[in-house]
């Protein structure tokens, strides 16, 4: 939980979870991957964030590393999307705790 709480304490790192929850709604279609299946490419979430590459996959990285996001690669190219169970399994147990 300490891991996904600190995930949670920026800006950048919330933005990137709240656009994977409409991933159709706030992505234009991509050629080598599902939106859903497969998720919303680095580069797409790069360019909505509004930062460097370097900051997005640090960012990519901690989310990752979270339990939040769940990483596919694909014909080179890394797509994300939500770990809808983890979330949930988090705002449980946020719950319960506090």
């Amino acid at each position: 939980m300490e891991k996904a709480l600190k995930a949670l304490a920026n800006d950048k790192r919330l933005l990137v979870l709240e656009l994977l929850k409409d991933p159709v709604g706030n992505f234009p279609p991509q050629v080598d991957g599902d939106l859903i299946e497969d998720g919303v490419c680095s580069n797409w979430l790069t360019e909505k964030m509004g930062v460097a590459q370097p900051t997005a996959t640090r960012h990519l990285k901690v989310l990752t590393e979270a339990g939040l996001i769940i990483p596919t690669r694909k014909k080179g190219w890394v797509f994300y999307r939500r770990d809808e169970a983890a979330i949930g399994a988090l705002k449980k147990l946020f719950c319960e705790e506090v």
